[in-house]
């Protein structure tokens, strides 16, 4: 029984990546104005900062509609039996719910949804897991059931520049943007319940930094063989240097570089940091 693999584009996994294990995307869009541009699709990351620098102002985000999920699974039935269709956490997105309805809609192919609970290259992490198990022939029982067993083990962290850009999109309260604003901290941020939450507040970037690291150094300790990845909102060069001496630091871990695009860059705006890791499984070398 022939299984494809769908993702929305806030993984953010490599278009070789997508290409190697037949990954299918959806993508969300940000809005400029009046003009809606579709992420990985109509607008890279690198445009995307440009415009932000130019327009002054984030845009605003919307997710792909049920039509969109319908027309997708539509065109898998003519090649595949089953869809594993893995979406951004429900807290913070209609996206996956959209999928399930769209799921139901749709006869000639069997969806299931796989709420990642979180987003960005850890939701990447486990699409690939999905697509490699796919690849190797695995039914949708099993790779859901491989899903499932990876949760406890993964874990991500972030943090913003200016936590007013969660605030206005309802991704984080008013008054834990107020108390961040007011004190100047680096606030660690998380995923808890499938939302965004307060981890730690840092008085300073390199503070938190360094707490990032520790978090990583205590996960090591429990699980050394991980695979691990430092996210940016437009650093690449500095997270580079970061993800090296990181690597240096735990040879044991597999680690990727990635970055906070379009939709997620709304939220987080330029400057945001994150890591994130989960375990590593025998399917999990590229």
């Amino acid at each position: 029984m022939r299984t494809a693999i769908v993702t929305d584009s806030t993984a953010y996994i490599s278009p070789d990546l997508r290409k190697k294990y037949s990954i299918h995307v959806i993508p969300l869009s940000v809005v400029f104005g009046k003009e809606a541009y579709r992420e990985e699709v109509e607008l890279t990351v690198s445009d995307f900062y440009e415009m932000v620098g130019k327009e002054g102002a984030l845009p605003t985000t919307s997710q792909p509609s049920v039509g969109e999920f319908v027309e997708l699974y539509k065109e898998l039935s003519k090649s595949y039996e089953t869809v594993v269709s893995i979406h951004l956490s429900s807290g913070i997105s209609g996206t996956a719910q959209g999928a399930q309805a769209a799921g139901q809609m749709v006869e000639g192919i069997d969806v299931h949804v796989f709420d990642s609970e979180i987003s960005c290259m850890i939701q990447g992490f486990y699409v690939l897991e999905a697509a490699k198990k796919a690849q190797k022939g695995a039914d949708v029982n099993e790779i859901m059931s491989h899903l499932e067993a990876l949760r406890p083990t993964s874990n991500a962290y972030f943090m913003v520049d200016d936590l007013a850009h969660l605030q206005r999109g309802g991704r984080l309260s008013g008054a834990q943007a107020f108390i961040g604003g007011l004190l100047q901290v680096k606030p660690i941020l998380h995923f808890v319940n499938k939302k965004i939450a307060p981890f730690e507040k840092i008085r300073t970037k390199k503070k938190a930094i360094k707490r990032l690291e520790e978090l990583l150094s205590e996960a090591v300790e429990r699980e050394p063989a991980l695979q691990a990845v430092i996210i940016h909102a437009n650093r690449e060069e500095e997270v580079e240097a970061w993800k090296n001496q990181l690597a240096a630091a735990h040879p044991s871990v597999t680690f990727y570089l990635s970055y906070f695009g379009p939709v997620i860059g709304t939220h987080l705006g330029e400057g945001a940091l994150g890591m994130g890791w989960m375990k590593k499984s025998e399917e999990s070398g590229c």
